[in-house]
């Protein structure tokens, strides 16, 4: 106790020559301060606003976030999933690169796919060949061309390598039916290496077949065999019920949206779309987001409960069959009017939950961001899974009349349920703030990412703003009024150190003056 006393017993000296060093000081060593600290902190402030105009965050909170959190065990991790609906990177993703000289692919995104190959086509088997082995470095490769090479020698070594020829159709098919070709070989090598093997099937060959059978069904709904992919779908997720998590549901949604089978869209929709429970809640103005001619104080609207995380395919694909039904005789004026029916209701709400669960995706349906090819890697109710989304579906929007008036007129009401995502959400959990990270990861450099909920300037330019701004003003000020300024100076230290003061006499009435003695000699 009296080892951690030792300095504060000593504190009344401090402060005297604490005292007579400030009384020493000239004006001419207030105005270097003050001009020095304006200088830096301006340059601070420069650097962060740049920063941010360039990246779109705050230099000194990313560093913060990326290396001060961790040691305060506060990271937060976004789950990435595989896009459902990606693209050939032979047949579309180059393409795009040749036309117009920008990599559609993040390297983050295309090592993500290298490890799922990997895991998937030659991760589970308890003795691995010469041409997994092959295949194992050909999917670690970030050279396109050097891939391309492992499978050719992948083949030399076995002529039925299926994973060869998958990664052919992938990386080196530069149509559709060039890569419908090559999955076909790749499906007739997968079932004749499947025969001579042991009669338990790997999980190994189980990932290989569900892969190609499903990228076949992708090839004929490109070229235009809607009808065939549609029952490749079907068959598939019957063949293989339990692989739910590979989301091949999404894809059959979309196709039968093409065919316009919105019974059969609505089936898919119960069997995936979990049953949520309704209870009442008094409407607001939330439900409407642009159009204000609608009396809000007279309808009563249903809110489910908090439901296990969707995707946006199955909560926008659900809001899309309710606007259908009413959006093309829907008028904002003749609701206002009448008020809404039964059938409308329903359709705001759909749209109000869609926009919840990711609120990026209107301004891509609504035309008013552009859109880019999808990644093959999505985040979740993040920027990813908009533009993954949008980039498929916005035809379908489009062909229901009327669908997207109605969505614009409704989608910005939701932000007024819930008026602090990052806390509370109204229908599902609260929106995870890591989406910004990793949608930048995964989405390339010359896309702006869209951010929710929107960012003003961030805190430490507005601080190094006001901090530049303060110590300038005291620069000119103690330049312009030197002797003013020393004398306000004295007054603020004299007025801060007053409280230390007041304690310390405090002490020295309190203890013995002959303790107090032999204690300050330690």
């Amino acid at each position: 106790m009296i080892y951690v006393l030792r300095s504060p017993l000593k504190l009344q000296d401090t402060l005297t020559s604490a005292s007579v060093f400030l009384n020493t000081l000239t004006p001419k060593f207030y105005v270097a301060l003050t001009g020095t600290s304006s200088l830096i902190s301006g340059l601070i402030l420069i650097f962060e606003w740049w920063y941010f105009r360039k990246y779109g965050t705050s230099f000194i909170e990313q560093v913060s976030v990326s290396h001060l959190r961790p040691l305060l065990g506060g990271v937060e991790k976004c789950k990435v999933w595989r896009n459902p609906l990606n693209l050939f990177r032979g047949a579309e993703y180059s393409r795009y690169t040749w036309v117009t000289g920008k990599e559609p692919l993040t390297y983050y995104d295309m090592n993500l796919s290298a490890q799922d190959h990997q895991t998937f086509f030659t991760g589970d088997t308890q003795q691995i060949k010469a041409e997994d082995t092959v295949m194992q470095k050909a999917w670690r490769e970030r050279n396109p061309q050097a891939r391309i090479r492992a499978a050719y020698q992948a083949i030399e070594m076995n002529h039925e390598c299926a994973a060869a020829y998958v990664l052919l159709a992938e990386e080196e098919a530069t149509t559709i039916t060039e890569a419908e070709r090559l999955f076909k070989q790749a499906l007739r090598s997968g079932k004749r290496e499947q025969r001579v093997q042991d009669p338990v099937t790997t999980g190994k060959d189980i990932n290989l077949l569900v892969y190609i059978k499903r990228r076949l069904a992708m090839c004929a709904r490109k070229l235009g065999r809607i009808k065939e992919a549609v029952k490749m779908m079907r068959d598939l997720m019957k063949e293989f019920p339990l692989l739910g998590m590979l989301n091949i549901h999404e894809n059959l949604l979309e196709a039968l949206l093409e065919l316009q089978a919105y019974a059969d869209v609505q089936a898919v929709l119960a069997k995936y779309d979990g049953k949520i429970c309704y209870f009442t809640l008094r409407s607001t103005p939330a439900v409407f987001g642009s159009c204000d001619t609608f009396d809000f104080d007279t309808h009563d609207f249903q809110t489910p409960h908090i439901s296990l995380p969707k995707s946006a395919t199955i909560c926008y694909t659900s809001a899309l069959l309710k606007a259908r039904a009413v959006s093309e005789k829907f008028s904002p004026e003749a609701a206002s009017r009448r008020g809404l029916s039964t059938a409308e209701m329903n359709a705001v709400e759909a749209i109000h939950r869609a926009v919840e669960f990711n609120p990026h995706v209107p301004k891509y349906l609504l035309e008013m961001k552009s859109l880019i090819l999808p990644p093959e890697h999505i985040l979740k109710r993040g920027d990813s899974e908009a533009v993954a989304y949008a980039f498929f579906h916005l035809q379908h929007w489009k062909r229901a009349e009327g669908a997207l008036n109605l969505l614009h007129c409704t989608w910005e009401g939701t932000f007024r349920i819930i008026p602090y995502p990052l806390e509370k959400g109204h229908l599902f959990y609260p929106y995870p703030g890591c989406t910004e990270t990793a949608d930048r990861e995964l989405l390339p450099t010359f896309h702006e990412v869209s951010v929710y909920p929107k960012k003003e300037l961030p805190f430490f330019i507005l601080f190094t703003a006001g901090l530049c701004s303060f110590t300038a003003m005291l620069a000119m000020l103690t330049h312009q009024f030197p002797e003013l300024m020393g004398v306000f100076v004295k007054a603020f230290f004299s007025t801060l150190f007053t409280p230390l003061g007041f304690f310390a006499d405090k002490m020295e009435s309190f203890m013995p003056s002959s303790f107090w003695h032999q204690l300050t000699r330690i």
